[in-house]
């Protein structure tokens, strides 16, 4: 609270300062005409430079105040959630007070009666704590993102921050540790180099970060039995409704079994290729997106027992893992990445994810109805919407030849058509296992110069061809 009150209060003084400036320059300049060091001016000498200066002052004061305006109101609204969760907090006797990190209710955790016995029990929101990982290494900048956390976080007690850290690298220890009891620092203990095969040495790190996260989780969900997490790295920063987009989630993933995680983030999410006007619209994905990411103790308790030396994410992807169930995904990512350096070296940085666009808006997910979706009535109204879309060329795009008003069509049907059209609509053209990216049932949504466009395979999809990879 005291760090939002110091950025805040910087903010207003920073306005202020900046409209003394602007009002100095104003009644500093000299109006045309008037004398100076140099002689009389002629009229209208110099009015270009001194109108093209003076517009481009008041220009940039009025951003300014609109970006303060929108900080302001978008601090009102997580002030009137965090309110409202608070309240339910104080009215929960169980985990919340005691700090107990098991989140069902005791009722949900002994014998049910006979007729629910096969059915899910979905918590009520005010028992849930939701554990943020922060996942570290050795970048001091992790400040940029336990800064966000922090700034938009609701609640201490319902949404606890633990930084894993690897590396032992000390300036980033220091770091974490100048945050005190607001995040729980722990260290990986094992430092240690991994022996890999000689053609692996070069991937060293990608070993190290798979062994990092394995013990990171099992200290989540096995030494503090956390009952779900969201997963985020030292290089992301978060949106303003980050907490409130997993919180209300969090029943859904509970409930559908044909989900295994929440993802923030939206692998084509760059500015011309999402609909900026409905940072409400949510999607099923088959691919995997991490980058800010929400999964159960029950999956954990899956894939621990056979997670990988490396490339867990490559692996998580397989069909063995993945099961053809979905992650949730947004149309604009809760989550922005700022790390170009790292184990990966920059890999698709400068190309796309340098571009992704970070919401700034905040949407009240709580009061949504999210039950569309569930497997059975989204495949419905995605395969109809996906399908009676008219089939266009991506030529026809291009060239602004498509006289049909609203969403449109563009069909492959080989991995080598996908990719080209794919490159040509400026999305990512990569496949892991044969799943493209942000892809649900072979079909890519994005926008192409303001028109919702479905990269798709034909009717009567027959699912994925890992030899697509």
């Amino acid at each position: 609270m005291v760090r939002r009150a110091s950025l805040i209060i910087c903010g207003i003084v920073l306005f202020i300062a900046w409209n003394a400036l602007l009002l100095l320059f104003l009644s500093w300049r000299p109006s045309i005409g008037s004398t100076g060091t140099g002689g009389g001016a002629e009229p209208g000498e110099g009015r270009e430079w001194d109108g093209d200066l003076t517009r481009n002052v008041v220009q940039l004061a009025e951003e300014v105040e609109a970006e303060l305006e929108k900080q302001k109101l978008l601090l009102q609204q997580i002030q009137s959630y965090r309110s409202l969760w608070e309240k339910k907090k104080k009215n929960n006797n169980s985990q919340i007070k005691d700090k107990n990190p098991v989140q069902l209710n005791k009722k949900d955790a002994g014998a049910r009666e006979p007729e629910n016995a096969g059915l899910q029990k979905i918590p009520d929101m005010k028992d849930i704590v939701i554990p943020v990982l922060v996942v570290a290494c050795d970048r001091p900048t992790v400040r940029r993102s336990l800064d966000k956390l922090l700034y938009y976080r609701p609640s201490k007690e319902l949404f606890p921050i633990i930084v894993s850290q690897d590396c032992g690298h000390e300036e980033t220890a220091r770091v974490i540790g100048s945050y005190g009891d607001q995040v729980m620092h722990l260290r990986q203990p094992d430092l240690s180099d991994i022996q890999v095969r000689a053609d692996h040495r070069k991937f060293q790190g990608y070993y190290k970060i798979s062994r990092h996260y394995r013990w990171a989780l099992n200290q989540v969900f096995h030494t503090f039995k956390y009952q779900v997490a969201i997963i985020v790295e030292d290089d992301l920063e978060v949106a303003p409704d980050f907490f409130e987009y997993f919180r209300s989630l969090f029943p859904l993933l509970l409930e559908d079994k044909t989900l295994w995680c929440v993802s923030a983030w939206n692998d084509n999410g760059r500015d011309q290729m999402i609909d900026p006007k409905a940072p409400e619209l949510l999607y099923r994905s088959d691919f995997f997106p991490g980058l800010g990411w929400m999964l159960l103790k029950e999956l954990w308790e899956e894939l621990e027992p056979k997670w990988p030396a490396s490339f867990w994410d490559d692996w998580i992807r397989q069909p063995g893992q993945r099961k053809e169930r979905a992650c949730v995904r947004p149309e604009i990512s809760r989550t922005m990445t700022f790390g170009r350096k790292g184990v990966s070296m920059g890999q698709f940085y400068d190309q796309y994810l340098h571009f992704i666009k970070l919401n700034d808006q905040f949407v009240p997910f709580s009061q949504r109805e999210l039950a569309f979706l569930k497997k059975e009535a989204y495949d419905r109204t995605f395969a109809e919407s996906v399908y009676t879309a008219p089939a266009v060329r991506v030529e026809e795009l291009h060239a602004n030849k498509v006289t049909v008003p609203g969403p449109v069509r563009v069909q492959y049907s080989t991995k080598d058509t996908f990719k080209a059209f794919a490159k040509a609509l400026g999305i990512m053209e990569d496949m892991k296992s044969g799943v493209p990216r942000a892809g649900y049932r072979g079909v890519v949504s994005l926008m192409f110069r303001g028109r919702r466009v479905f990269l798709a395979p034909p009717p009567g999809w027959k699912g994925y061809d890992t030899t697509w990879s």
